[in-house]
C-alpha cells in the first residue's frame, strides 16, 4: 500500500512539474508574440508615408478623388445592399 501511495506521490510531482514548465513555455511564447503584434504605427505617420510615395510616384489622390463621380457603387456593393435589405425583410417578418 505504501508502494503504491509512492508512486502515485511521484506521478503526480512529475505531472505538476511537467505543468510548470509548460506553463512557463506558454507565459514565454505569449510575451514574444504580444512584443511583435503590438508593435503599431500611429495613424498620421501612416498618412505621411502614403503622401510621400504618392509625391515620389507623381500621384494626385486629392485631385483623383475629388474627382471621382459621387454615388457610384460597385456590383459587389449593390449585392451586399440588396442583401442586407433581404436580410433586413426576413427579420422582420419574423
Amino acid at each position: 500500500m505504501f508502494q503504491k501511495s509512492l508512486q502515485i506521490t511521484l506521478v503526480m510531482e512529475k505531472f505538476e512539474k511537467q505543468f510548470e514548465d509548460l506553463d512557463v513555455q506558454t507565459q514565454t511564447m505569449e510575451n514574444a508574440m504580444s512584443s511583435t503584434t503590438t508593435m503599431t504605427t500611429p495613424a498620421d505617420e501612416v498618412d505621411t508615408l502614403i503622401a510621400q510615395v504618392a509625391e515620389e510616384a507623381g500621384l494626385e489622390l486629392d485631385e483623383q478623388m475629388a474627382n471621382a463621380p459621387l454615388g457610384t457603387t460597385s456590383k459587389a456593393e449593390q449585392e451586399q445592399d440588396e442583401l442586407t435589405e433581404r436580410l433586413a425583410r426576413l427579420r422582420n417578418q419574423n
